[in-house]
């Protein structure tokens, strides 16, 4: 499995989504606070809503501009905190599609799709 991993969130019917076929996934919305953090991690990335590239990782890497901290379980997913927004959100269970547990942080970052 790759250290660094690499989506593509766009916004469909008012919803940050993402599609990754390699695990299993189409139309993946982020629910619950997750679409939160995205909305407020995009606002320096032009058109972010027509798509951008998200890098996250359970280990810190050059250029991670957002950490989220582990919190409780819940529904099959697992609460994260960004202490740098004062926000958390929810991770469903989709996050076991990229992890074998779910990481006590992970470490991204948000940039346009074509950098």
């Amino acid at each position: 499995m790759n250290a660094i991993l690499a989506i593509h969130p766009y916004k469909s019917q008012g919803l940050w989504m993402f599609d990754d076929p390699g695990a299993g996934l189409h139309r993946e919305p982020f629910v619950a606070g997750a679409d939160q953090i995205i909305e407020r991690l995009t606002e320096p990335i032009p058109d972010a809503a027509a798509g951008f590239t998200l890098l996250f990782s359970a280990n810190p890497f050059p250029g991670a501009t957002a950490e989220l901290e582990r919190g409780e379980e819940d529904l099959g997913g697992y609460w994260y905190s960004c202490a740098a927004l004062g926000m958390k959100g929810w991770l469903c269970p989709a996050l076991f599609r990229y992890f074998a547990e779910a990481p006590p942080r992970l470490h991204a970052q948000f940039r346009p799709r074509g950098d």
